[in-house]
């Protein structure tokens, strides 16, 4: 982000701080979606982001590091309305890497796998896998954008993914190259 931008959303300016959020609300959209598992709580997950961004933004002291603050915030907002709405869990399709290797008919069966694997998962876990596998974070980008040290974020990520092997193991279903079986 521009850092004139940042500065001036922070003075009060509406129009650099919609600037700002245009430039971020694909991402913090998708990021939701997949730590929700909801598209309608992930628009109202973006939407508290936004406005706890504008209302908290003039307390930020490096302007430079506005999308990481921003990414704390959208994080924190997703793990807050999941814990709040555990009992709602709606099923979105996943691309995932593997599948794009097998012919169509084992890639949805790939996707349905793992997107029913990551619903299982805790919020906190989905959370940390979507920064790390989705946004493409390194653990010390984790560790800045939860607000945590590092060596928590290096063992969050740990048990985020071994839970994701363990659902996927309970399944029965293991992800190979070969497909699903």
């Amino acid at each position: 982000m521009p850092r004139e931008l940042v500065v001036r959303a922070q003075h009060g300016d509406t129009d650099a701080f919609e600037a700002l959020v245009t430039a971020s609300a694909d991402r913090w959209y998708g990021a939701a979606t997949l730590i929700l598992h909801d598209r309608s709580r992930a628009e109202d997950a973006v939407q508290e982001t936004m406005i706890r961004a504008w209302r908290d933004l003039p307390g930020l002291r490096d302007p430079e590091r506005f999308d990481a603050w921003a990414r704390r915030i959208l994080v924190h907002v997703c793990v807050d309305l999941a814990r709040s709405d555990r009992h709602r869990r709606t099923e979105l399709p996943m691309e995932s890497d593997v599948a794009s290797t097998l012919d169509p008919a084992r890639a949805a069966v790939a996707r349905d796998v793992v997107s029913g694997a990551f619903a299982e998962l805790t919020a906190e876990h989905r959370a940390i896998l979507v920064l790390r596998h989705y946004l493409g974070h390194s653990v010390p980008e984790i560790a800045d954008a939860l607000g945590i040290p590092l060596g928590t974020a290096k063992s969050r990520l740990s048990r985020a993914e071994a839970a994701m092997r363990a659902v996927l193991q309970s399944d029965g279903e293991t992800i190979t190259e070969g497909g699903a079986a």
